[in-house]
């Protein structure tokens, strides 16, 4: 690979390597660059699975990619990389070996064609024959983006931008063959995860604020990205991921459940699996699963829920961790801990309770139902859960639904210092990664496996053997 230096502070001159490498402003990195707008190690390229990526290191002012502001990407044959809005630029050019048959080159054209066929045919908003204008308006809109002074609308269109790379620019995730469309798919949801991330942040700040435009705006980019993860959920059906003759409809389901709660299931390891099957199995060995769907039935509580956090942009399968919390037992009080006495069906402690607008009542301190303690009070613990959820899946959870269980849960903090200290970003701080590389805490492992496969359970009930009904789906 071959690197040429232009721009900003620093001097021009070309690097060249082959293997991976690191560029920044330290002497230690292989190739230096001398510029303010460079961190000290600010990003590095590496070579893996027969392609080149690039990954910011925790750069403080960004590492953009033709135009757009990335933590991780595929390379591009030819790729232009600013090292921070105004700073150094990277040309970039990879260098291919071929091999000598006669018929190599019309081999890997037709395979490089194919494939961005398809997933211009799932992705992109127009043909082949439109991509370069598309192209052009990217790069118009970011030249604009540059000329504003404004953080929040800058931030907004930046997002815009995002989404359109997205949809529209996923050719750059280009394969040598094209049974290795599952690895090109992997890398898609996470770049989604990471828009994802970046929407929510933004999101909360712009809908918390009463400007009528940028609330339209919002809603709009939500939309749209709603749109692209449907796209993307039907590419991964075309190629036929669920289609394997030995995937079993425990795992297919186990499979889908995972994805609705935000973890990529390309890649869902065999052990959880198996796992969730042994929870399962517990679940069935026992009747509180039964009476506790039953119970929330009778007072009424799925509808609400449903609707509550699907407003917020979170899945209602987390119906199931109240589940988990209270049993749906509306008087249920927790023992008492250093953060206080939970209560309620969603089990706020005092400080979360009132942080999320919930005014504790005058037996705060002591083991009893309390009429006056909004944590009692169905509906407005409900949208307080939502919201608090929210916070932690677009904050330190990183769009993985199941690190948000394990975050809920405060029987040990442990397990939140070892999700903040996890890199940030989805595909390396997410619930497959938790378990491969730290031990956690029993208490938190049950927790979060007997609310994952309760959702299991709760979305085909009778292939497990249970006799209710998806609760999620029994209204309007």
């Amino acid at each position: 690979m071959t690197i040429h230096v232009e721009g900003g502070r620093s001097e021009k001159r070309d690097f060249r390597f082959q293997g991976r490498f690191c560029i920044g402003r330290e002497r230690r990195c292989d190739g230096q660059v001398k510029d303010p707008h460079v961190s000290r190690r600010h990003l590095e390229f590496l070579f893996e699975a027969g392609q080149w990526r690039v990954r910011d290191l925790g750069s403080v002012n960004g590492t953009y990619l033709n135009g757009v502001l990335i933590q991780e990407a595929v390379l591009p044959q030819k790729a232009r990389i600013e090292l921070g809005a105004g700073g150094p630029v990277l040309s970039v050019q990879q260098e291919y070996r071929r091999a000598a048959s006669p018929d190599s080159d019309e081999t890997a054209s037709v395979e490089a064609n194919s494939l961005t066929q398809i997933a211009g045919h799932y992705f992109g908003k127009s043909s082949p024959d439109t991509a370069g204008e598309h192209t052009m308006m990217v790069r118009q809109a970011f030249h604009r983006i540059q000329k504003q002074h404004s953080k929040r609308y800058f931030f907004i269109l930046v997002l815009s931008a995002l989404l359109l790379i997205t949809v529209g620019g996923v050719v750059f995730y280009q394969k040598q063959q094209i049974d290795t469309m599952a690895g090109i798919a992997e890398d898609i949801f996470y770049t989604m995860k990471s828009i994802e991330v970046q929407m929510g942040q933004v999101e909360s700040v712009v809908l918390s604020r009463a400007d009528p435009t940028q609330k339209k705006l919002m809603i709009e980019k939500r939309a749209e990205f709603e749109a692209m993860a449907q796209r993307y959920s039907d590419y991964v059906s075309e190629i036929g991921i669920y289609d394997k003759e030995e995937l079993s409809k425990e795992k297919r389901l186990i499979m889908r459940v995972a994805r609705i709660f935000g973890e990529c299931d390309l890649n869902i390891p065999d052990a959880f699996v198996n796992e969730v099957l042994n929870y399962i199995q517990k679940w069935k060995s026992t009747r509180r699963l039964l009476a506790a769907v039953k119970r929330a039935e009778s007072k009424g509580y799925a509808a609400p829920i449903r609707k509550t956090f699907l407003d917020n942009h979170l899945p209602p399968q987390f119906f199931y961790l109240a589940l988990q919390e209270s049993d749906f037992k509306e008087r249920i009080v927790g023992p008492k801990t250093r953060f206080g006495i939970a209560k309620g069906i969603w089990q706020f402690i005092p400080a979360t309770a009132m942080q999320y607008g919930l005014q504790t009542g005058p037996l705060l301190e002591e083991r009893h139902y309390d009429p006056k303690d909004e944590r009692f009070h169905f509906n407005k613990a409900t949208k307080a859960a939502a919201r608090y959820l929210k916070d932690i899946y677009n904050g330190e959870a990183q769009a993985s639904g199941l690190l948000v269980f394990a975050s809920y849960n405060w029987g040990d903090n442990r397990v939140r210092r070892l999700i903040q200290g996890m890199p940030e970003n989805p595909r390396e701080r997410n619930f497959w990664q938790l378990l491969k590389h730290y031990k956690i805490p029993q208490e938190t492992y049950d927790y979060v496996f007997y609310i994952f496969s309760a959702a299991v359970i709760g979305e085909d009930p009778e292939l497990f053997g249970f006799d209710f009904e998806n609760p999620l789906t029994q209204f309007n």
